[in-house]
């Protein structure tokens, strides 16, 4: 077999149709687009969502809701169960010690803000941004201070 005798199988391939080209191609006149109309005009067919003038089902829906508050203020947070895990009875907690233990990220990036999930046996003395109240409440019960 030489390079010359490949053909593509067949039924496989199909010749181009060529529009326009006089009555005898079959093709002719009106290039198969039928006589009048939208559809025989160039750029003629309405786009993709186009429902006959009803309204399109992509403006139907409902949109998104709500908005993003630009004055919201993050929190870099901090549960009592894991100031129990990392740190000893009688410690002093604030932002750079919690960033020195890989606790929070950044001591600088975010203020710090206790929150109450878990337990706590240890008295601590917590020096950040902010505490919810369960957490102070868990903290003076364990025998700590909030500042």
């Amino acid at each position: 077999m030489e390079l010359h005798d490949l053909s593509p199988a067949p039924g496989s391939t199909k010749k181009r149709k060529r529009v326009g080209r006089g009555h005898g191609s079959g093709l002719g006149k009106t290039s198969g687009r039928g006589q009048d109309g939208q559809a025989s005009r160039a750029g003629g067919t309405k786009g993709p969502g186009f429902e006959g003038g009803q309204l399109p089902l992509y403006m139907r829906l409902p949109k998104l809701g709500g908005f993003t508050n630009r004055n919201r203020q993050e929190y870099a947070i901090v549960n009592v169960g894991r100031l129990d895990e990392v740190f000893e009875s009688g410690d002093e907690i604030t932002a750079d010690v919690l960033a020195e233990k890989g606790i929070i990220k950044s001591a600088v990036k975010l203020p710090v803000k206790v929150l109450g999930a878990g337990d706590l046996s240890k008295d601590l003395t917590v020096k950040v941004d902010k505490v919810s109240a369960s957490a102070k409440e868990k903290i003076e019960k364990a025998g700590g201070t909030v500042e």
